[in-house]
């Protein structure tokens, strides 16, 4: 394109000089001035055409430079495309390696759990006769039954069960409670009034609790990967909170695992509480600095100090729905609480709440119980009502995915079942 324009201009410069050249030549001026305008024509024709020709270069030389202004502007864009890119990929590589990291930790904490277990078991196998003479009368009628428990721990026949505590008046799920079953080789399932009595003298009672505060920190976990806000109560028991043995490493598993403070509550009987030692105080204190909060339940006193409950960190309170009704009375045509004759019932809760401290009414069985707790000004509920206790393999497991590859190669029959 550029030659045909170059080939047009000269042809235009001769054609000029040409008509200048004859225009002199038949005034008069005679062949020398003819050819002298000829020439000078041209001369002054290729000198402008080598202005216009290093004008047109040098606009083609501004475009060039901003198509590549242009293409170094993309070039950049895509640069910090890539570079955010591969930060995020290497946030993801680090954050599998941390979970990596906490997965190795829980596995190590369980394995040292069972192998603790295993030890006191085999401790009271080879001694089975005084054991037996600790037991209730329960026990000395069904001696098969302390083999039962012991077979059951040892294969890690111990399943979680969930049941739903409700936010009222919508009765929308918003907590689970964890509770403990244990399965015999048949595969029925023993409540804890039939197994407690042997587990408990035995000190098997801490191996029980430890595995199903293991499973629920699992649990939790895997919701909290789903978003899922539902917080979870787990029963912990005094015996837990003081050895010092394996609560250092359940603590160690919690600070890796601080992010599901909020969604982890341990829950504790108010006469376990009330008993507590400066040990078990401690370590509350310590899980309560991780931002773990607690739950007394098995309350038979409703005369409580909110002080000392809230200085423990203790956030919510479990009354069974029969108890509390029980508890109303009339005095002076006011609705009061037998161990609170000073207080309106409905104002209970309002001055649990000034402490931090929120009611729950458990054990709820009918509609009629509904009615009288939200008069209460209750705002959660549990109870076969509103739903009963379900495995964790059918509530929960089936949502939260398969456990990690990892610990079923490493405890294909007691870390998981």
């Amino acid at each position: 394109m550029r030659r045909l324009t170059l080939g047009l201009l000269c042809a235009t410069y001769l054609c000029l000089s040409l008509i200048v050249a004859l225009t002199l030549w038949r005034t008069g001026g005679g062949w020398g001035a003819g050819v002298a305008a000829l020439v000078g024509g041209l001369g002054l024709c290729f000198a402008f055409h080598g202005l216009i020709a290093r004008a047109l270069e040098t606009g083609a030389i501004k475009s060039d430079i901003e198509t590549v202004r242009e293409a170094h502007a993309v070039l950049l864009t895509q640069v910090e495309a890539l570079d955010a890119r591969l930060g995020e990929v290497l946030e993801t590589v680090a954050d599998d390696a941390h979970r990596s990291e906490v997965l190795l930790d829980e596995v190590h904490m369980l394995e040292d759990l069972v192998q603790r277990m295993q030890h006191r078991l085999d401790e009271q196998g080879d001694a089975p006769a005084p054991f037996v003479r600790q037991l209730g009368g329960e026990a000395r009628r069904s001696p098969a039954l302390l083999d039962i428990v012991r077979e059951a721990l040892t294969e890690n026949r111990v399943d979680l069960y969930l049941q739903p505590v409700v936010a009222l008046p919508q009765r929308r799920t918003q907590y689970y409670e964890s509770y403990s079953r244990l399965r015999d080789e048949t595969g029925r399932v023993m409540m804890p009034a039939e197994y407690l009595a042997v587990a408990e003298p035995g000190g098997l009672i801490t191996a029980i609790d430890n595995l199903l505060l293991f499973r629920c920190v699992q649990i939790v976990r895997r919701l909290a990967k789903q978003e899922r806000k539902i917080g979870i109560f787990c029963n912990v028991s005094m015996a837990s909170l003081a050895d010092e043995s394996f609560f250092p490493q359940f603590l160690d598993l919690l600070t890796a695992n601080r992010d599901l403070a909020g969604a982890l509550i341990f829950e504790i009987g108010q006469a376990a509480f009330d008993a507590r030692g400066s040990v078990e105080a401690r370590n509350m204190g310590k899980l309560a600095d991780l931002g773990f909060r607690f739950s007394l339940d098995k309350v038979t006193d409703l005369d409580l100090d909110l002080q000392d409950l809230s200085r423990a960190d203790v956030k919510f309170l479990k009354l069974g729905a029969q108890f509390l009704l029980e508890e109303l009375t009339e005095i002076d045509g006011r609705l009061v609480l037998r161990s609170l004759p000073d207080l309106a019932a409905e104002d209970f809760t309002t001055l649990t709440r000034r402490y931090g401290v929120e009611v729950i009414a458990e054990k709820v069985e009918a509609e009629r119980q509904v009615v009288d707790i939200l008069e209460l000004n209750i705002g959660f509920g549990q109870g076969h009502l509103f739903g009963e206790p379900r495995a964790i393999k059918e509530a929960v497991l089936s949502e939260a995915g398969p456990p990690p590859a990892l610990v079923r190669e490493a405890f294909p029959r007691r870390a998981f079942g």
